[in-house]
Order: C-alpha cells, then structure tokens, then sequence
C-alpha cells in the first residue's frame, strides 16, 4: 500500500497546529486568571540550554511550513520572527494553517522520491521535517504543562481536518 505524502503531511501539521493553538488558549486564560505576566511565560523553558516557549512555537511553524514549501515547490512562508505575546503566536499559527490548507493535494503527492538539498522528499518529511515538527510541538505542550495549565493528551492532539 502507498501512502500519500500529503496524507502523512498536511493533514498531521493542521491537527497539530489546531492542537498548539488550544494550549496557548488554556495557558492565555490561566496565565489571566493568575495574573501571571504573559512575558514571563512565554519566556519559560524546560532547560535553561533549550529554548523558550515562545520560539518552540516558532519552530514549530517553521517546520511545518518549510517542509510544505519544499515538498511543494512553493515559496515558504516568510516571519519576522519578533512575536512577543500570546495573540502573536497565534496568529502566526492562523497564517501557518491557512498556508497548509493553501496548499493542493497534487503538489505534494509524487515528492518522496524529488531531492531537496541532500533528503528525498520522504527522508525530508519523515526524517527531519516531522520528528522536528512534534519535538517543538511537545515541547511547548510541556512547558506549559510545567507551569501548572490544565491541559492533556486531547488538547494536544487537537482535532483532525475535515
């Protein structure tokens, strides 16, 4: 059986997203409640050498948009990369997803096989572009999670595409 490299691709970067967005919601609201300064939170992190909250979420985008504009071949989605507040980030989110969803299901089928610098398509994807994707991802979801927001599993997993 083949699997669509759009499958394994697009479709996981938009639920994951979705999913990212829900924890920064939960963590906005308990950061409020708590009058925690937003700025401290998104400037937490699980180690002092890792980073913040605030560019995992960064990364996060970036994998999945790099990836998609590579496998593509189209032009990847261009940040400032100077977001500071919880709305910013997911707002960058918002762009991501609709760049995502932008994208068609023939544009991407057929590039495992393509080269894009030293991957194949499929070794960029499921090598590199996807372990990043879910570190940054997880990531994020626990530092929040460290920081004392009522999230779980299902916040995390966001909910599929349609």
């Amino acid at each position: 059986m083949t699997v669509s490299m759009y499958t394994v691709s697009i479709p996981v970067f938009i639920q994951h997203l979705i999913g990212l967005n829900t924890v920064l919601d939960k963590a906005a609201t308990w950061a409020a409640a708590r009058k925690v300064n937003e700025t401290d939170l998104l400037n937490m992190r699980l180690s002092p050498d890792m980073f913040n909250l605030a560019r995992q979420v960064r990364a996060a985008t970036d994998h999945a948009a790099n990836a998609t504009a590579r496998l593509s071949g189209k032009e990847p989605l261009k940040f400032a990369n100077d977001e500071t507040t919880i709305p910013q980030l997911k707002d960058r989110i918002a762009k991501t997803i609709d760049y995502l969803k932008s994208i068609k299901q023939t544009e991407i089928d057929g590039s495992q096989s393509g080269q894009t610098r030293q991957f194949t398509g499929q070794s960029l994807l499921l090598g590199n572009s996807l372990p990043n994707f879910y570190f940054h991802t997880t990531t994020a979801y626990d530092i929040v999670r460290q920081c004392g927001v009522e999230i779980g599993k299902r916040d995390f997993m966001g909910t599929p595409p349609t």
